[in-house]
This record gives C-alpha cells, structure tokens and sequence, in this order.
C-alpha cells in the first residue's frame, strides 16, 4: 500500500510539473504573438505545426504510442493556436471598458440608447399607400423608428423577395412624411451603398451576421448598423461580428437580441432574455429585442416586449402591418396598428416609462 501511495505522489508531482512547463509554453506563445504583430508577420506558419510534430514522433522512446503523442500535443498547439491568433473578448473594441459611459446613438434628432424606443413596421414594405398608413398609426403612438424591408432574404426562393429599390424609395418618403427614421435590411455588399442612400438605420439580419465582408462593407459606409444575432451564435461570436464593424471604422452599432434556435417547437425561436442584461454588461452599445422574430407568433408579443424591457433593452423591434391577414411575409406574427396600441399600453402598466406616449387618439388612426 505505501508502494501505491508514493506512486501517486510522484503522479501528483508530475500532474504539476506537465502544468508548469504548460504554462511557461502558453507565457512563450503570448510572447511571439506580441512580437510577430509588432513586426506583421502572420500569427500562424502551418509548416511550424508539422516541423514540431514529427520531432517529437521521432523523439518519443514510450510508453505512449506514436498516435497518442499525436494527439495530445495538437491538442496543446490547438490552445496555443487560440493564445496566438485571437484577442480575447475583454480586449475588443465592442467591450465595455472601466468607466465607458452608455452610446447613444443620434439618428437626425431621433435617439437609441438614452429612453426606451420601439422599431415597428411591417416585416416587408408593400406599397406606398399601405406603408403610409402604418406609419401613420405608429406616429401617434411615439414611435420614431419606422422597419420595413425592400430586399428580404426568404428561406423559399419562391416566396415574396420584396419590392428592391422602388420599396427603398418608398421607405424613404413615408419615413420622411412622419417624421420617423427608416430601419431596413441590407443583404449583400453590392447593394450596401444604395440601401444606405435612402436609409437612416441599416440592418444586417440573422443570416448575415457571419457575413464578414458584408459587415466590414455597412463599417466603412458609417451610417448607424442594426446587429442582429445570429440564429445559432454564441455571444461571444455575435461581439465579434460587431467587431468587423467597429474594427472598419463605424461605432454607431445597435446589438439585437432575436432569438436562437434550440428544440422548443412551440415557437419560431427561443427568446435568450438573458442575453439583454449580459449584452448591457459587457458592451457600452444600445441593445434591443426583435419580440416578433424571436417567437413568430403574436399572442406573446406583450409579455415578452415587457420582459425585454424589464432587462433593460434600449427598444423593442415589432412587425405592425396594415392588414396581416394579406400579408406577404410574416404574416402570423405581425399586429394591426391598434393591436401594437393595446401592446404598447399595456406595456406602459408593467413598466413605467417603457417607451414614448400616443402623440394623439388611436380613434383618429385610419387603420385596421
């Protein structure tokens, strides 16, 4: 038994050691990232991986087989390769230092991030006349920022794609008519610089948020950027994607909160309320909640833009349409006007001061 006890000690001994010169390794890595970016020189030589690897094949004398040697060492190049060729997320522009004050983002005299906001419009812009009479209704409610889409990336290729530029045209007058700022999506980097030209937001959707060029392409433009999170992205890749922006040139970024895919059927996605204050916490940048994408559904559109609220989101993204039931896009999960004014009353009872008050009577809105 003594025999065993003291082999475990030499173990112990060794488990310590193996950590030791693991870390002394992680301190060297640091230290050649420091110096090759000083210098520019690409952080990561591939060849350098193969080179250590046959050396230490060639040198192992056993017990361990020359696979298992294989294995555990790239696992070690692996984390130095993580040391070497990322920042950690702490160190990103995005990141809220000591001190950092909260963004406010100034869109011709309309704010994000100084009170609560909404962003409400239909999910796809159909005609000026049916534009203009949301618009209408969301301008007596306070609303100041006007969604809409003229380019929309559809899961079919066979379902609506939106209206292109006349719809951006469109955007354009019926937001300037009100009053209102426009919000709407751009899909790829050709059509970036149109979009920006009648836009007041732009908006890179889900599907996008991975779309590095498209992110550094909306950065060096400058107008104010709507980031949505990716439907299946970790926080800590939806930063780094606002850091594509940031990093081009544009700090003028709102981070939106979507929902992610998970197994819940129930609804389109699940609402990561958590991400709210998490977001508020790490990053110094406005941070609002798309209630209706999150859950494709209308019936738990109240209580969820209340519990947005709640966490403290900076605004609330909403599909109201003129008519839902005909639709193009979306049609299941969008309000009439007076149903977004019922929602947003509503609201105001749980929490206090969520967002502006009816500029006039839901009774003088011409609208279904």
């Amino acid at each position: 038994m003594n025999g065993v006890t003291e082999l475990r000690r030499l173990i112990d001994e060794n488990n310590e050691k193996l950590l030791d010169l693991l870390s002394e390794r992680g301190a060297l890595v640091s230290h050649m990232r420091n110096l090759k970016e000083k210098k520019g020189e690409d952080l990561f030589d591939p060849r350098r991986e193969h080179e250590m690897l046959e050396r230490l094949i060639k040198a192992n004398q056993g017990p361990f087989p020359d696979e298992v040697i294989r294995s555990l060492f790239k696992e070690v190049f692996k984390a130095s390769l993580g040391l070497m060729s990322r920042k950690t997320i702490e160190s990103l522009r995005v990141y809220r230092s000591p001190g950092a004050k909260d963004k406010v983002i100034d869109v011709s005299g309309v704010t994000l991030g100084r009170y609560p906001q909404y962003i409400a419009g239909p999910c796809s812009v159909e005609g000026l006349d049916e534009l203009d009479a949301v618009a209408a209704g969301l301008s007596r409610q306070g609303v100041r920022l006007l969604r809409g889409g003229a380019y929309k990336p559809r899961t079919s290729p066979y379902s609506f794609q939106g209206m292109g530029e006349e719809g951006l045209r469109i955007l354009e007058e019926v937001a300037t008519r009100h009053g209102m700022v426009s919000v709407t999506e751009v899909l790829d980097t050709r059509s970036a610089e149109l979009v920006a030209a009648h836009a007041g937001i732009l908006q890179i959707g889900t599907r996008n948020m991975s779309n590095f060029e498209l992110l550094k392409e909306v950065g060096r433009i400058g107008k104010p950027v709507l980031l949505k999170r990716g439907f299946m992205a970790t926080l800590d890749e939806f930063l780094n994607a606002a850091e594509y922006i940031m990093a081009a040139g544009n700090n003028d970024i709102i981070l939106c909160e979507r929902g992610i895919r998970t197994f819940v059927k129930s609804t389109r996605n699940t609402l990561d309320i958590s991400a709210v204050p998490l977001l508020k916490k790490n990053t110094y940048l406005p941070v609002i909640v798309d209630v209706s994408h999150a859950v494709g559904r209308k019936d738990l559109l109240e209580p969820l833009a209340a519990a947005a609220f709640a966490a403290g989101a900076d605004g609330v993204m909403i599909e109201v349409h003129h008519d839902p039931l005909v639709a193009k896009s979306d049609a299941e999960q969008q309000l009439t006007v007076n149903e977004f004014a019922a929602l947003a009353e509503s609201v105001r009872r749980i929490i206090p001061g969520a967002a502006p008050a009816p500029v006039k009577r839901m009774e003088d809105v011409k609208c279904v």
